[in-house]
């Protein structure tokens, strides 16, 4: 981070950053496939797999190429199966079969032309071709029909007695077929998709598709198709068996006949319910769609943009003010939400709301903001651990750290216990050391108190030579801070029994300590100049432990009427007189520590090791 950078402007940055990226997801279409993911899902879930009962598949399946012979068949046998369906009062007939050329049997070609040309409810489709073989691009303008550089139609002795249509796929980029032009524009004309000429052919008005709303981009007349079943969904009955007169004429009454090639292994495409579909299945399914006047149409973008907006502010600012597995829960549900919801719109209306650039910027902006935080966080951390980690208990030290609760570091009112404590002796054993030996004792003295107050989650405030100030209950809470103060002194009085005999034996000079607590309000906080502060607690109360340590004969622990009352239930006390102190107008009371009582409950913890070993 740049110094002199506030955290606000970290902040702003760093989110200029994230909306630049969602900005360039948005643009460049990056998150396309997994759109198109998302929106194959939806149209696989809901499914209803119950096509429109007057459409009815005839198949060139193996079973009738086994039976009538190798494919391609003799065309007599197109003009055979015509005069069956006729008669059975068939409504309109479509044939998925290419028949751009001429056979080489002409009588078969005539059998079958003058079969079509006693019928005008047949369908027989043309192929556009839209590129050639020195330009393989396909020139697209949104909201104009396709245009087809040329046509393949059947030979003209078919082709003048038949309805014309096409029988283009449309493929999307990764090669999956999720629409259909329902027209091309070419040199000879319009020509209607299969399905769409079907449809028409069945007297359907199919006005309010080649009117609906232009989809984003795509040309005039492309629709989504509404997968809504797959292949054996359908009423699919083998060639050779209407042709053996295998099946009731009843069967195909007042209905609309596909025939095409349900053979495996050829004439197939990738859909988004079925990975190896036969195309005369898709011409199906658009017929299905026609007839059943479903339309499926992306939301207005505006919308797609609204929420994808609305979920990166609302993702990012939650990140700010809720914790961390509270943050995480709420993406979470949120994100779930959307989905379910996407979901519900598109079963309900069969509109797809394209919520997954929504999505992808709101987690990058809760991701992005989430490490801003951590950094924040993980830098406070340090700071308070550098901050008390020479002079406060571990324990506190970790909750500091760990808690997500504000620190006042700069100046609060708050009642604590006060401890002070002097060295008795000290002038003249120093005297009698040497410079480094001095040093070693003090620091022998100093880790004796340190370790005391520490374990029983005291804040070291400071030492003033052979004299030391602890605090109790800041910077946090500390639960009954009378009691542990106190616990501190008397466990540093036991410990100072060793301390004194081995002084005593080796230089022959007696120290002791006196310690003085005593319990009120004070101010604590950082105070000083913005030169140098220190971590320290000011007032009368604090004056007042001070003053009964001054007070104390050696090895004694004396503790002010304040600390007495909170502390007599686990401590014995003999009561030590009264003393009026310097700026006092009422002496005070005061109590020595003669021994403990055993530990409460609540204080069983850290330090309880530490009573076993001085007792």
């Amino acid at each position: 981070m740049r110094k002199g950078w506030s955290k606000t402007a970290v902040i702003a940055a760093g989110n200029a950053v994230i909306a630049l990226l969602c900005i360039v997801l948005l643009t460049t279409g990056a998150l396309k496939v997994l759109s198109d993911s998302l929106y194959d899902f939806n149209v696989e879930q809901t499914m209803t797999q119950a096509p429109h009962e007057d459409i009815v598949i005839i198949g060139i399946d193996s079973d009738s190429i086994r039976e009538v012979g190798p494919y391609p068949w003799d065309r007599k046998v197109y003009a055979e199966l015509i005069k069956q369906l006729e008669s059975a009062g068939v409504k309109a007939i479509g044939f998925d079969i290419e028949l751009y050329s001429e056979s080489d049997k002409p009588e078969s070609d005539r059998a079958l032309a003058d079969e079509l040309a006693k019928h005008n409810n047949i369908v027989i489709p043309s192929h556009a071709n839209l590129e050639d073989k020195f330009d393989r691009s396909m020139k697209v303008k949104a909201g104009e029909l396709l245009v087809a550089r040329s046509v393949m139609e059947p030979i003209p002795i078919f082709r003048q007695s038949v309805g014309k249509s096409h029988i283009n796929a449309t493929y999307d980029s990764d090669g999956v077929i999720r629409s259909n032009w329902l027209q091309i524009n070419s040199p000879q004309g319009v020509y209607p998709s299969f399905g769409l000429a079907m449809a028409q052919l069945a007297g359907v008005d199919v006005s309010p598709y080649l009117d609906m709303p232009l989809l984003d981009g795509r040309p005039k007349s492309e629709m989504l198709i509404r997968w809504d079943a797959k292949e054996f969904d359908f009423e699919t009955i083998p060639f050779a068996k209407v042709l053996k007169g295998g099946v009731p004429p009843q069967t195909f009454k007042d209905r609309l006949v596909l025939v095409g090639y349900t053979a495996p292994g050829s004439d197939e495409g990738v859909t988004p319910v079925e990975k190896h579909m036969h195309l005369l299945y898709a011409h199906a399914n658009i017929l299905n769609q026609i007839l059943k006047q479903q339309v499926v149409l992306p939301v207005d973008k505006r919308i797609d943009f609204a929420l994808t907006l609305l979920v990166v502010l609302l993702f990012g600012w939650m990140t700010w003010r809720l914790r961390a597995i509270s943050g995480a829960v709420f993406v979470l549900v949120v994100v779930v939400l959307v989905f379910a919801g996407q979901y519900w719109y598109f079963a309900a209306y069969s509109k797809y709301p394209d919520i997954v650039d929504a999505v992808a910027c709101g987690l990058l902006a809760y991701s992005g903001n989430l490490s801003m935080k951590t950094y924040f966080e993980t830098k406070q951390k340090n700071y308070i651990t550098k901050q008390f980690g020479r002079y406060i208990s571990p324990d506190l030290v970790k909750e500091i750290a760990s808690s997500e609760q504000e620190i006042q570091l700069g100046g609060i009112s708050k009642e604590l216990t006060i401890m002070f404590l002097d060295v008795r002796g000290f002038t003249p054993l120093s005297e009698k050391l040497k410079p480094e030996e001095v040093v070693d004792f003090l620091n022998m003295m100093f880790n004796l108190i340190t370790e005391r107050a520490l374990e029983n989650r005291g804040t070291i405030d400071k030492f003033i030579g052979d004299a030391a100030m602890i605090l109790y209950n800041a910077p946090l809470d500390v639960p009954d801070h009378p009691y542990y103060a106190v616990k501190t002194a008397y466990e540093i009085q036991k410990g100072m029994e060793k301390v004194r005999a081995e002084v005593l034996e080796k230089y022959g000079v007696s120290i002791s300590v006196g310690i003085g607590i005593n319990t009120g309000d004070v101010v604590v906080g950082n105070i000083g100049s913005y030169l140098r502060v220190d971590y320290t607690a000011i007032g009368d109360n604090v004056n007042t432990a001070a003053r009964i340590e001054s007070n104390t004969q050696p090895n004694q622990i004396l503790v002010s009427e304040a600390t007495y009352e909170l502390t007599k239930h686990a401590f014995d006390y003999r009561f030590a007189g009264e003393k009026l102190m310097k700026g006092k107008s009422v002496p005070l009371k005061l109590f020595e520590v003669l021994g403990m009582k055993d530990a409460p409950a609540w204080a069983v913890g850290p330090s309880a090791s530490a009573k076993k070993a001085f007792i």
